[in-house]
């Protein structure tokens, strides 16, 4: 057998594979999976460059699939390459299976990232992409891999393309490689209904190498994949025009190749024939689910290439650790997945400083300390105070990937999700910043984190109405109840999906941030102030910020009402005490950095905190439901209910009723 039959015989086991599990589960969307099946051929069994006895080998080649409705092309290849059962193939989208509908991160089976929003998993092979270059600007070709990708019609149409589009050209990313299976349908038109751009010219613009072909063809895939390994300037996008549904026939053997309702049902419910498909790809409809010998053995003689391709590379790495002893153990150390060493009681911070400031003095710390961390920020560096980082360091460009800061540019989702992608290669620890209300740009990427428990350090200032003059538009307000839901949502390893921590002054941000980076499970969501706050009561015990919400110095005992809040509504709260106490009111003060946290320590300590049937007061500066949860039945929360105003943050203090004396006649008025 010639070496196009044998690839295309391949490839036709892939389709049968992919149609075949989706008709099973009478669900999913085999039209495209049965499209993109040339490519992921070609690169798994002729490019990819992975330890199948090692799959979390550091210097391996990885593949980031974007459209995650073509999991049954991916599951399929893996099969093929050993990393799924037949067995498991037919249980596609069933209870317990390790083939879900959309992939989940899995690096043992080769999964390298879960996709499902369209566009977010391309920018998770930029992000791989920048850390195997920082990676590689410290430790040469032993980190000298590509990313590859692959990416469908939607998702070069979602807005997150063109941030990641223009970041990828811009850092000339050469190690990035990204197929675009252009098959002209989507899910419910032809792409003809909704674009007439040319796809060509914009990513060429954007300083990539762009390679047009046909996406079906092994020989051009094969040049093009050639071509692109050799470029060292740009990324590279190969432009390969598919078939949807290829293969596809009707029950009178008539084409069924290019319809829309192949897409997203089985092939027996779109107008096609499952039977006659299966058998016009070479194919049994009765026993689908078979590896056909001649695959078989193509796949056990990439194998055999890899174990050479491999036992190559760990001897080339064997030689660069025996000259290179202290680089070997930092890459080592770096890729270990273990929080790293800071001197935390070395940071001073500044008294009475905003937040945010002291994140910086945090972040210059981490800068230097932290030789594996990459922190970016959306065009705020100056803001946010990431530039507390990036004064110690210096951003990417081009050839220079010696620094550890990216300029992400406005682009609060790419650079999310671009974060995620470093977090997925691995090796690095990464943290982006903007202002809070742009989470909202973010919150898709912040959920996938959480669903992926990736270790992503999301850095958001600006954090209440108190920015003041800029207006509504600005002034975070349900962003932090929004937030705060991830600590509510468990993961499916049972723990609160994200940490949010939100401190009450510029000691609080040390303990934020040290909890921060301890956190090597779950995303963290770091949540500092514009303006300056007055520190905590002296005698205050910090290290209490570890378990979510504790008591602030001075308490008395036996309060008549314990007063809680977080961020700089805790000063807030110590200024009315002092009011309060004038008139022989017993309180303590309560600062909650994150209920999440509080609502994993046990019964015994949050009853000592906030006791069940205590008068409970709380004041936030967004919605009341921040702290209506902990301030119970016999509990009064002021908050916000509305957006805010563009004034001076005092004079909205003043007007919105942020101040001591209401603090004073709200707790009076309970009492």
């Amino acid at each position: 057998m010639n070496d196009s039959k044998l690839m295309n015989l391949a490839a036709d086991n892939v389709r049968i594979l992919a149609a075949s599990m989706v008709e099973k589960a009478n669900s999913g969307h085999p039209g495209g999976a049965m499209g993109g099946a040339d490519f992921v051929n070609v690169l798994f069994s002729e490019f990819l460059e992975f330890d199948p006895e090692n799959p979390r080998w550091e210097g391996r080649d990885r593949f980031f699939l974007d459209p995650g409705h073509m999991s049954p092309m991916l599951y399929s290849i893996l099969a093929l390459t050993g990393k799924y059962t037949l067995d498991e193939l037919s249980q596609f989208r069933q209870w317990g299976s390790p083939t879900p509908g959309h992939p989940e991160v899995d690096v043992m089976r080769g999964v390298e990232n879960t996709s499902g929003p369209l566009g977010q998993g391309h920018a998770y092979a930029v992000g791989a992409a920048i850390a195997a270059k920082f990676l590689k600007a410290r430790f040469g070709e032993v980190m000298g891999q590509t990313i590859y990708t692959f990416i469908s019609d939607g998702g070069i149409q979602e807005e997150i393309s063109q941030g990641a589009g223009r970041l990828a050209g811009h850092l000339g990313l050469d190690n990035l490689v990204m197929f675009y299976d252009s098959n002209d349908i989507q899910l419910s038109t032809g792409t003809n209904a909704v674009t007439c751009e040319d796809t060509a010219k914009k990513y060429a613009a954007w300083n990539w190498n762009v390679i047009s072909i046909n996406g079906n063809n092994p020989d051009e895939i094969r040049k093009a994949l050639t071509a692109a390994k050799a470029e060292k300037e740009r990324p590279t996008l190969i432009i390969g025009k598919t078939i949807m549904g290829k293969g596809a026939v009707t029950a009178e053997q008539g084409s069924f190749e290019r319809q829309c309702s192949t897409h997203g049902q089985p092939l027996s419910a779109s107008g096609a024939s499952y039977d006659e498909t299966i058998k016009n790809l070479g194919g049994d409809p009765t026993d689908p689910f078979k590896i056909f010998p001649e695959v078989a053995e193509l796949y056990a003689k990439r194998a055999a290439e890899l174990k050479e391709i491999v036992a190559a590379k760990y001897a080339a790495k064997a030689e660069w650790a025996k000259a290179n002893p202290e680089l070997a153990a930092k890459l080592e150390e770096f890729f270990s997945g273990k929080a790293p060493k800071v001197d935390w009681a070395g940071i001073k911070q500044k008294a009475n400083d905003a937040t945010r400031g002291a994140s910086a003095t945090v972040l210059g710390a981490l800068a230097t300390q932290v030789e594996n961390m990459i922190c970016a920020s959306a065009d705020l560096s100056n803001s946010d105070k990431t530039d507390g980082f990036l004064k110690k360091t210096h951003a990417f460009t081009k050839d220079d990937f010696s620094g550890a800061f990216l300029q992400a540019g406005v682009a609060e989702l790419t650079m999310a999700c671009v974060c995620i992608g470093m977090a997925l290669h691995g090796g690095v620890i990464p943290a982006c910043g903007t202002f809070f209300v742009f989470s909202d740009y973010m919150k898709p990427a912040v959920r996938m984190a959480a669903l992926m428990e990736l270790p992503v350090k999301f850095i958001w200032t600006h954090d209440a109405f108190r920015v003041g003059e800029d207006g509504p538009t600005h002034e975070p307000v349900e962003q932090e109840a929004q937030i705060r839901l991830m600590e509510k949502l468990k993961n499916h390893n049972g723990h609160n999906s994200m940490l949010v921590l939100r401190p009450a002054d510029a000691e609080e941000t040390t303990e934020a941030w040290k909890l921060a980076m301890e956190n090597t499970s779950t995303p963290t969501g770091l949540i500092f102030s514009r303006q300056n706050i007055a520190n905590l009561p002296a005698g205050t015990n910090y290290a209490d910020t570890a378990k979510g919400a504790y008591i602030v110095a001075g308490a008395d005992e036996n309060p008549d009402v314990v007063l809680i809040a977080s961020g700089s509504e805790v000063s807030t709260l110590v200024a009315g005490a002092e009011l309060l106490r004038k008139d022989g009111v017993k309180l303590r003060i309560v600062s909650v950095p994150s209920e999440g946290l509080f609502r994993s320590q046990s019964k015994e300590y949050q009853e000592s905190i906030i006791p069940t049937g205590a008068k409970v007061f709380g004041l936030t500066a967004g919605l009341p439901v921040n702290l209506e949860g902990l301030a119970g039945a016999n509990g009064k929360v002021f908050g916000l209910e509305s957006f805010g105003f563009s004034a001076p943050y005092k004079v909205l203090d003043e007007k919105l009723g942020f101040t001591a004396q209401n603090v004073y006649n709200q707790v009076k008025a309970m009492l």
